[in-house]
């Protein structure tokens, strides 16, 4: 007997993530909703009202903590259904308390951890490897997360999906009549590897006078040694977030080579590449598999070859637009979501069997 697609209960997704505003629920669960659907996958998300990071202050922990909890316990239960109505799998969009293994084990069907940071390297008392363990599978945002956690789990490497159809070049392009915009976008959390490199990109502002750092964030950067009249702030707002992309020529992604940086998933270097702008980038963890693809872009790893890459790449539009085009096109063929819901389907498919 044939069944039409209407007919076939779609799978069932419970995703627990830590928040309305968390980066990793809103581009790793939230945004690939609707693609689930069109793949049989019916997914809602559980947000943390309270929050997955206790606020500062003893007090305010000790009254946050038993909220929080009671909280998530309630979502569970919802999420785990009545007369066999429930989830047939549920999404841990990292730990329901930051660093801490909590409730985990009160969901009792299959399940899948999702894990985009080196967040082991926080955790107390091992509580973040005892998840995956409890859990038993992971999927990881890169090979290196990847590798932590195989020791704990069955883990599949899926990168962040990049709405590609959102994240899109300009397709009329208005840049600052004789200005060149170099553009480092990202949360205030990253704002200590951009003043790492300050003293390069003062190099290039004193090398080109006719560049400008744009900086997309959700608080005001204090950089020191930059000439401030050239620096160009635009708070974080979904709205403009795009086109301050689109507007600049170069998109920085600065970061140390440590084993949490190692974790990073370089969404930033993706967003950029798929608005058609060319990277310039620490070279190391997932940026240097990025990097390895095609001739996109380059890296830096100290204060002269930033100057010399940036130099290079601003002075030279021809280049910039090719390495642009081949950026764009490396994300379509392997980060889009359009390329990884599908593999998100079959692991979620699988851990429901």
């Amino acid at each position: 007997m044939n069944l039409s697609a209407s007919t076939i209960r779609p799978l069932q997704v419970a995703a627990f993530t830590q928040g309305d505003d968390v980066p990793s629920a809103r581009f790793r669960v939230r945004a690939l909703i609707p693609l689930l659907a069109e793949e049989g996958l019916a997914m809602r998300e559980w947000p943390a009202r309270h929050g997955a990071y206790p606020p500062p202050g003893l007090i305010a922990r000790v009254k946050w903590a038993p909220r929080a909890l009671a909280e998530r316990a309630v979502a569970m239960r919802e999420a785990a259904g009545r007369d066999g109505k429930g989830a047939d799998v549920a999404l841990f969009q990292r730990e329901l308390l930051s660093t801490m293994h909590t409730i985990e084990d009160r969901w009792r069907g299959p399940a899948v951890f999702d894990v985009d940071d080196a967040v082991w390297l926080n955790q107390r008392f091992g509580g973040i490897d005892r998840i995956a363990q409890r859990l038993g599978r992971a999927i990881c945002g890169n090979a290196y997360i990847a590798d932590h956690f195989s020791r704990h789990a069955k883990v599949w490497v899926l990168p962040t999906a990049v709405d590609t159809a959102h994240y899109q070049p300009a397709k009329s392009v208005a840049r600052d009549a004789g200005a060149r915009v170099m553009v480092w976008s990202g949360s205030a959390s990253g704002l200590p590897y951009l003043q790492d490199i300050a003293p390069a990109l003062a190099r290039i502002m004193t090398s080109l006078p006719d560049v400008r750092l744009r900086i997309v964030c959700n608080q005001a950067p204090d950089l020191r040694g930059l000439p401030a009249e050239r620096v160009d702030y635009w708070p974080w707002d979904p709205a403009t977030e795009v086109e301050a992309l689109q507007t600049a020529h170069l998109g920085l992604m600065p970061m140390p080579d440590t084993a949490w940086t190692r974790g990073k998933c370089s969404f930033k270097m993706l967003t950029y590449m798929a608005c058609g702008l060319p990277v310039l980038v620490s070279p190391w963890g997932m940026n240097a598999e990025v990097l390895a693809h095609d001739e996109l872009g380059l890296g830096a790893r100290n204060a002269d070859e930033w100057l010399d890459a940036a130099v290079a790449l601003l002075r030279d539009d021809t280049l910039c637009r090719r390495l642009g085009d081949n950026g764009r096109r490396v994300v379509l063929q392997h980060y889009s979501a359009e390329v990884i819901v599908p593999k998100l389907a079959a692991i979620l498919r699988e851990a429901a069997a």
